[in-house]
């Protein structure tokens, strides 16, 4: 596991007593169906790491990035604050 995903998993699996690994959180924050199976986890990777750290991630996990943001944007309609990934 490579130090991004390692930072990532860390602080996306923790509060929520999950264990994604790197590959299954990329399908959960790139395809909305996927996300309902871990939505704290996803919710967790807009909400609380930097935005280059998920665009790190993103690119390393050779995401589309407009997948990536379809998720995102969805995920910003339940929330009050901005996502950076949903701009």
């Amino acid at each position: 596991m490579t130090q991004i995903a390692s930072k990532i998993l860390g602080t996306v699996n923790a509060p929520y007593g999950a264990n994604l690994s790197a590959s299954q959180l990329a399908a959960c924050i790139s395809d909305i169906a996927a996300t309902q199976s871990a939505m704290g986890p996803v919710f967790s990777f807009f909400s609380e790491l930097a935005p280059e750290l998920q665009n790190d991630f993103v690119a390393e996990m050779g995401l589309s990035a407009a997948k990536v943001r379809s998720v995102a944007e969805i995920m910003q309609a339940s929330c009050p604050f901005p996502l950076a990934l949903a701009a």
